[in-house]
């Protein structure tokens, strides 16, 4: 991934969120690393709960790869409920910038609401040969071992917004990273945005939007997506997506991000869509907002 100009030497501030858990503000990208509900419930809402990690058993091996690793909250949630259940995590974490991690192990408002014992485990992860450092592009195509093709049970997509970083949300990457889901594994990211969902189906993954109730009034009318080879249930956690969000993949707004060489820089990915947007024979985003009242989206990215 390129950051933005003087992006890695761009300040990382650290920022409370909604459940008083830690979390950062990055300026080159002008985004929070988390919702404004908090980075701890958002792991467990967002990432752990839609995984569906009660459908192993005890001693099963479960091969995650995580895209964006940032501060770590995501992966404590996982080491957490992988425990909890007896699971044998395999893991693969892809990250570019080593301060977020950094900067949250030396926090003790970070490290306070999980046990001693997950930290240590997060800190060997971070000094071990699995988290992998730079362009996650190249190391989806070059750093993750070959056998992780099609055997990889969870993709965790946790990147900035594709408005703000298209280039880890593109769909050649999105097509790399649904061939390394086993029969029945799942791709999970809070991003709904119509461009991401469409390029996911184009990968043929079906999908679910993750519940979010009582957030509809907040702009937020699910929590994010999830991919799969294979059908997905409707439960507590998933639903199919509804006519709105069916609608929204007809609109302009599903046109992808392209990145062919897997070299671009953010600002050519943004106009290339948006020129490819004007020929798109769907109706405008704008149209689309209109028909179903949509504004903001909250923490899902979603009408992009």
């Amino acid at each position: 991934m390129t950051w933005p100009a003087s992006g890695a030497d761009a300040p990382l501030t650290p920022l409370g969120s909604g459940d008083g858990s830690f979390s950062l503000h990055s300026a080159a990208f002008g985004e929070a690393f988390h919702s404004p509900r908090g980075a701890v419930r958002e792991a467990f809402e967002t990432f752990v709960a839609p995984s569906a990690l009660d459908r192993f058993s005890a001693g099963d091996v479960v091969r995650v790869v995580e895209l964006c690793v940032g501060t770590g909250t995501n992966t404590l949630a996982l080491l957490h409920a992988c425990e909890a259940r007896g699971l044998r995590l395999q893991w693969w974490g892809l990250e570019l910038d080593p301060r977020p991690l950094q900067l949250a192990l030396a926090s003790p408002a970070f490290c306070k609401p999980w046990e001693p014992a997950l930290l240590l485990q997060l800190q060997n992860l971070a000094g071990g040969e699995r988290l992998l450092w730079g362009d996650a592009r190249q190391q989806v195509l070059n750093g993750l071992p070959a056998e992780l093709r099609g055997r990889t049970h969870l993709v965790w997509h946790d990147a900035f917004s594709p408005r703000r970083c298209p280039q880890l949300w593109s769909q050649e990457l999105l097509q790399q990273l649904a061939a390394l889901l086993a029969p029945g594994g799942r791709l999970v990211t809070y991003c709904a945005a119509a461009a991401v969902r469409a390029a996911l189906q184009g990968a043929g993954l079906q999908l679910a939007s993750i519940r979010a109730e009582g957030a509809v009034a907040a702009g937020a009318w699910c929590h994010g997506t999830v991919a799969s080879p294979d059908p997905l249930p409707t439960d507590a956690c998933l639903r199919p997506l509804g006519p709105m969000e069916l609608e929204h993949l007809a609109s302009r707004a599903a046109e992808p991000y392209r990145d062919p060489g897997g070299d671009a820089d953010g600002p050519s990915i943004l106009a290339a869509r948006e020129q490819a947007q004007r020929a798109h024979p769907g109706p405008s985003t704008g149209a689309w907002r209109r028909r179903w009242g949509v504004g903001g989206a909250g923490d899902t990215a979603a009408p992009q």
